[in-house]
């Protein structure tokens, strides 16, 4: 399962960095049910394969503190193989609740900002976004949500239908590059975006969003960010942009160009309004 795992992360196959770190940590159990003949050799198969998961995608802050979280609670703590097995069991238990409680409080968090018959602008696919207005409507509240479709891959029409089997919502899907027009003849109650991670005074998302925010600071719309804490991370950790394969962006084989597919932007934290969390709202 952790080999499984790791091909998965790297294929981006979950969208989610918060359910990317999570299905690392559940996949960690499978050393539970190995034998080992050694203490070292335990501490050792879990510092490899924790290190594997992590560097399957750089970018993710959730994946790099989860690991991280569960091999300072298991290493050098035990001293026999079961007890080291006792220790992983709890920290995978306690970093899953952990990583999911504090989505599941963002989100929350998220809902009570929105405001009956508001309509907003959102990039991509959030999944803690999509659970704060699943919240909000379920509350009553109806609004309109314009979705542009984070080119290459097309993750904001996902967001757009699952938004589209809620009964209080009326979306629109637009191209990426028609965000500044919407802004300025939708003129939005705000942007409400995601997050992978903040690291220092930058936001790191998908691709497309540094654009977005800059046009929205532009005409005046604000732009709030919504995830866990957990994305929230310091100088320890180092953000890697991922580039996709050129194939997403052009099907055929091209000679004499070279195609860029970076699947992430930095966006200065100076152009967020608010950022909510499980903590709460952070305005800046």
């Amino acid at each position: 399962m952790i080999d499984e795992t790791v091909a998965e992360i790297r294929e981006m196959q979950t969208h989610s960095s918060s359910v990317v770190a999570v299905k690392a940590a559940r996949s960690l159990r499978d050393l539970l049910d190995r034998e080992y003949a050694t203490l070292d050799e335990f501490e050792r198969d879990l510092d490899h394969n924790a290190g594997a998961l992590r560097r399957a995608n750089p970018s993710h802050a959730s994946l790099h503190r989860a690991m991280r979280a569960v091999t300072d609670a298991v290493l050098d703590n035990a001293e026999t193989v079961d007890g080291a097995k006792d220790l992983l069991e709890t920290a995978i238990e306690q970093e899953t609740e952990r990583v999911e409680t504090g989505k599941r409080e963002a989100a929350e968090n998220a809902a009570r900002t929105f405001a009956d018959g508001e309509t907003f602008l959102t990039h991509d696919y959030s999944s803690t976004v999509l659970e704060a207005v699943e919240s909000a409507t379920g509350r009553g509240a109806r609004m309109t949500a314009y979705v542009t479709e984070a080119r290459p891959r097309y993750l904001g029409r996902k967001m757009a239908r699952t938004l589209a089997e809620l009964d209080r919502v009326e979306p629109h899907l637009a191209v990426d590059a028609a965000a500044g027009y919407l802004l300025r003849e939708v003129d939005p109650d705000r942007v409400v975006v995601g997050m992978d991670c903040i690291v220092g005074d930058t936001l790191y998302n998908r691709i497309g969003t540094f654009p977005i925010a800059a046009a929205a600071a532009k005409v005046g719309v604000p732009v709030v960010v919504v995830g866990s804490g957990t994305k929230i991370i310091d100088d320890e950790f180092r953000f890697e942009n991922e580039l996709r394969p050129p194939s997403e962006v052009m099907l055929e084989p091209v000679d004499g160009i070279t195609l860029e597919n970076p699947a992430y932007d930095a966006t200065p934290i100076s152009l967020v309004d608010e950022v909510i969390t499980d903590e709460g709202v952070r305005e800046f």
